[in-house]
């Protein structure tokens, strides 16, 4: 499958190298490119991570079972998302969650370990790449650190109410549309989907937020 020089250009981690660079880096690197299904798993909990995944096309969730069987929504990725980054860097590289294509997806796999050294030929491209993954895992830090900031609250509103600020934050607006459907948001909560639904329909009605579907306006 041939890649598309043109919009990779455009994806953070390979934000400032040049076009002409991607054959060459993408040989040295030893990518390579994997389809999968709606559903399908692209790493269990117990798999061993060694490639960054980066989505082409389609969506990605990063999901944690409890021992109980419960799934908790940790994070949403999209096209242009970069995924296993923590887990292929550090020193225990079993991945602790599990990540699961829930849209048809294209993924380009890449090596975290060549990524991250620089090859003997100190090539221009590889620096900028390493600049963008560690600007992109302290992005992603940052994340999970808004998740921590929501699942911290007492109450099913305030989880609701702190969700729906960050993402009128990250879109600049207070009229905004979020990616998940009722059941994902539930889960990224950490709620009951009955209870999202009854609460989300009590902040309507005391005038603190509108709705439409996947549409929402903060008052």
């Amino acid at each position: 499958m041939d890649l598309d020089y043109q919009k990779l250009a455009l994806l953070p981690l390979f934000t400032g190298i040049q076009e002409e660079d991607f054959p060459a880096m993408l040989a040295y690197l030893g990518s390579f490119q994997k389809k999968y299904k709606r559903n399908e798993i692209i790493f269990f909990e117990s798999n061993e991570i060694r490639n960054v995944g980066i989505i082409l096309s389609g969506t990605v969730h990063m999901i944690k079972n409890d021992a109980e069987g419960y799934q908790t929504l940790l994070v949403t990725m999209k096209t242009g998302d970069l995924f296993g980054e923590s887990f292929s860097c550090g020193s225990h590289l079993n991945a602790h969650v599990s990540f699961i294509a829930t849209t048809p997806c294209i993924i380009l796999f890449l090596p975290f370990y060549k990524i991250i050294h620089s090859c003997k030929m100190t090539c221009t491209f590889h620096h900028r790449l390493i600049e963008n993954m560690v600007k992109y895992i302290s992005d992603k830090n940052v994340q999970l650190m808004n998740k921590i900031e929501i699942i911290s609250k007492k109450t099913l509103r305030e989880k609701i109410m702190t969700y729906l600020q960050q993402q009128a934050s990250e879109q600049n607006s207070k009229h905004f549309t979020i990616s998940l459907g009722r059941l994902e948001l539930a889960d990224y909560l950490c709620a009951d989907r009955s209870a999202l639904t009854r609460e989300l329909s009590h902040m309507q009605k005391d005038g603190l937020i509108c709705y439409n579907k996947n549409t929402f306006e903060i008052l």
